[in-house]
C-alpha cells in the first residue's frame, strides 16, 4: 500500500469511527475498496459484488455492516464532508486567515497553495463527493450548510479587510467570493482530476491565475 493510500485510507477510518467501536479488518477492507470503486465509477455504477470481490469478503458481509449500498455511500461521504472538511476551514483555514497578510495577493496565493497540495493528497475522497453531491440530498445539505455557515462567512471577512485597505474594488464580497474561488477551483480541477500528467510549474501558474483574478485578461495600455 503506497503513502498516499495509507493517508487518506487511515483519515478515512478515523473519521468512520467516531463513537463506534474499533473497525474490523474486513470493515476496513470494504470501506478501501467502496472508496477506490466510487471513485472510479461513481456510486450508480458500482454494485456490492464488485466492492466484495475487490475487498475480498463475501457480499454478505458488506451487508451486516451496511444495510444498503447507500449506507455504504453515506457512512463514507457523510464524514467526509462533515468532519474532513468542516474541520479544515474551521481549523486550518482559519490559520490562514489569522495571518496578517499585507498583501491582498498574499493572501491568495497562500490559499491556492494550500488548496492544491490538500487536493492532491485527497483525490479519490474528493471525487466520491464531486461524483454524489449532487444527487444525494443529504450530501447536499451537509455541504450547503458548511458553505454558507463556515466559509462564506470567514471570506467575507477578509475580502472586506482588503476592501478597507483600498485593495479590493467596492463590490459585493459574495461577487468577489464567487469569482475568486471558481478559478482557484478550475486550476485545481484542471491539474489534479483532468490533466494530472500535464508539465507545469506550480509557483508560476498560481502567480498567472492570481494575475488574471486581480487584472483580467484586457490587454494593458501603458
Amino acid at each position: 500500500m503506497s503513502d498516499e493510500k495509507d493517508q487518506w485510507l487511515e483519515e478515512l477510518i478515523r473519521l468512520t469511527e467516531g463513537e463506534e467501536k474499533k473497525k474490523t479488518d474486513k470493515q476496513i477492507q470494504i470501506l478501501e475498496a467502496a472508496v477506490e470503486i466510487f471513485s472510479e465509477k461513481g456510486f450508480a455504477a458500482t454494485s456490492t459484488s464488485e466492492i466484495a470481490q475487490r475487498a475480498g469478503v463475501a457480499e454478505g458481509t458488506i451487508f451486516r455492516h451496511y444495510k444498503t449500498k447507500k449506507d455504504l455511500l453515506l457512512s463514507i461521504a457523510g464524514p467526509i464532508a462533515t468532519k474532513l472538511i468542516a474541520p479544515f476551514f474551521m481549523r486550518d483555514f482559519a490559520k490562514l486567515l489569522e495571518i496578517p497578510y499585507s498583501q491582498t495577493e498574499d493572501f491568495f496565493r497562500a490559499i491556492a497553495k494550500d488548496r492544491l497540495q490538500f487536493a492532491r493528497k485527497n483525490v479519490k475522497l474528493i471525487k466520491i463527493l464531486i461524483h454524489e453531491v449532487p444527487f444525494q440530498p443529504e450530501l447536499m445539505e451537509q455541504v450547503k450548510g458548511l458553505m454558507t455557515n463556515i466559509v462564506i462567512q470567514r471570506l467575507e471577512k477578509v475580502v472586506k479587510h482588503f476592501q478597507d485597505q483600498g485593495q479590493i474594488i467596492e463590490a459585493p464580497p459574495w461577487r468577489i467570493m464567487r469569482s475568486s474561488v471558481s478559478m482557484f477551483i478550475g486550476m485545481i480541477i484542471f491539474h489534479v482530476f483532468l490533466a494530472p500528467e500535464f508539465p507545469f510549474d506550480e509557483d508560476e501558474e498560481i502567480d498567472r491565475t492570481l494575475d488574471i483574478l486581480m487584472h483580467g485578461i484586457a490587454m494593458r495600455k501603458d
